[in-house]
């Protein structure tokens, strides 16, 4: 019988207003998927579907197979409300009217 290494990770999830990260020991060779199953953090968010949620790694996206190493944090990302290349559109626009308006008053 073979003894696998431990190895330490987490599980991160994060809402608006609370973050929960929850710090594992696995066996050395497990996935991303087996580190969620094992955190609970399904059970005690339902709301995430792993078939539309995404997942990555310190901010690098991932996929549920990928095989984790010691001190990995493997974050479920919230869908996007808003997209971000837009809301920056709209701001940078806003800030070009607001520095006309100030411009043309301006004697």
């Amino acid at each position: 019988m073979e003894n696998k290494q431990l190895i330490n990770v987490e599980v991160a999830y994060a809402l608006a207003d609370k973050q929960t990260l929850i710090p594992l020991a696995l066996e050395e060779g497990s996935t991303a998927q087996q580190a969620i199953d094992s955190s609970g953090v399904l059970s005690q968010y339902p709301e995430i579907d792993l078939a539309k949620n995404r997942i990555g790694i310190f901010g690098k996206l991932c996929k549920l197979n990928t095989v984790l190493r010691e001190k990995d944090r493997v974050e479920i990302y919230r869908p996007l409300i808003a997209d971000p290349k837009a809301v920056r559109k709209k701001r940078a626009q806003e800030g070009k009217a607001m520095r006309k308006g100030t411009n043309s008053t301006a004697t």
